[in-house]
């Protein structure tokens, strides 16, 4: 099996290993702009570029570049590198730069667009679907999405050892309807291989629960994070394991992120599926979810979830109009084969599943 003994390197980072790599990250939005060759005049609301001249803001005032204060900047370096220096329309800086159009309050935008807090069983432990379980296994991530439906999560509350996951545990070992159990977070993968040997030990105990998911960005953000252990660790599991990755450009999948995927599934229990967000200015164009699909399926990914915008408080100028959502589905439907069409979905509290939209 081919690991990523020898990754790439990345100007800044003093080693290729995973979590060096979360270590290493850009916290500020002025160290954003700094490494992508831009900065900001807030006195004009325009983007500058180190190199070229002035450029103009990218879609309205609004998205002029700020310092958020409750969800920082957190961009890890092998992302960085993907992003196109000096384009401030470059489809990756969009989704992890902070814009004062965050500030902004909208109709309809609220903290918990999905109603999560009502789905509390334990500490960490969710239902929305019956059958399925959800652990929040850590408040850590991959990277800040600007878009993330959960920026507003109660992560204080979720446990932090295995010690403190014994309630959730005794929760599903109590409950025989449960079948699968979600890993998500926050990134499970940002926990270390120990702490996720032990709770996928937990869970193997349970015989009732066939199936273990994990939702992660990591490997799209950091491959260097999918090392031999941690393919062995998902094979030990010896129950199918289905990773939903996330992505949701075609340019985040470089040679990098496609050996990671041919290394996971190398697992032989593990099938990988990807869930993207629709978003305005990232991905709203035929030409770039075709791409996506097709890029994906080279990675050994099939495309599972477009998903409508979660309304969340900040994420509003991300918000593309369903009907174009269709439009752009139907449009894919009419050029790729079916196995490479994402079903569009949204996601309506209390409802007993996502809600297909095409």
């Amino acid at each position: 099996m081919q690991i990523l003994s020898h990754p790439p390197t990345f100007v800044g980072a003093s080693s290729g290993h995973w979590q060096e790599l979360l270590r290493t990250a850009i916290r500020s939005t002025a160290q954003l702009l700094e490494a992508v060759g831009l900065g900001t005049d807030s006195g004009t609301g325009v983007f500058r570029a180190r190199e070229g001249g002035a450029v103009p803001n990218p879609i309205q005032p609004g998205l002029v570049p700020t310092e958020p204060r409750d969800f920082p900047t957190f961009v890890p370096l092998p992302y960085l590198s993907r992003i196109e220096r000096g384009n401030p329309n470059d489809p990756l800086l969009r989704q992890v730069l902070p814009v004062e159009a965050e500030l902004d309050e909208a109709p309809g935008f609220i903290s918990d667009p999905v109603a999560e807090h009502h789905s509390f069983r334990a500490p960490g432990v969710l239902q929305k679907y019956p059958g399925r379980v959800l652990l929040i296994t850590t408040g850590a991530c991959a990277v800040n999405c600007r878009y993330c439906f959960r920026r507003n999560f109660p992560y204080e509350s979720a446990p932090k050892s295995l010690d403190q996951w014994q309630p959730a545990i005794r929760e599903i070992a109590g409950d025989s309807s449960i079948s699968e159990v979600i890993l998500s977070g926050g990134d499970p993968l940002v926990l270390v291989d120990d702490r996720l040997r032990a709770l996928a030990a937990q869970l193997h105990h349970q015989r009732h629960v066939q199936r273990l998911r994990l939702h992660t960005r990591l490997p799209i953000v950091i491959p260097q994070r999918v090392t031999v252990e941690l393919v062995e660790l998902l094979r030990d599991f010896a129950r199918p394991v289905t990773i939903v990755l996330h992505s949701n450009h075609p340019h985040e999948l470089d040679e990098h992120v496609q050996l990671a995927c041919q290394n996971l599934r190398s697992a032989g229990n593990v099938t990988l599926l990807n869930q993207a967000v629709l978003l305005r200015g990232v991905n709203d164009q035929l030409e770039t979810l075709s791409q996506l699909s097709e890029r994906l399926f080279a990675c050994g990914v099939l495309p599972y979830y477009l998903h409508q915008l979660d309304r969340v408080r900040g994420a509003q100028h991300f918000e593309v109009p369903i009907a174009r959502g269709l439009e752009l589905v139907q449009q894919l439907r009419d050029r790729l084969p079916g196995y490479l069409v994402p079903r569009y979905v949204q996601e309506i509290p209390d409802r007993d599943s996502k809600t297909v939209l095409l």
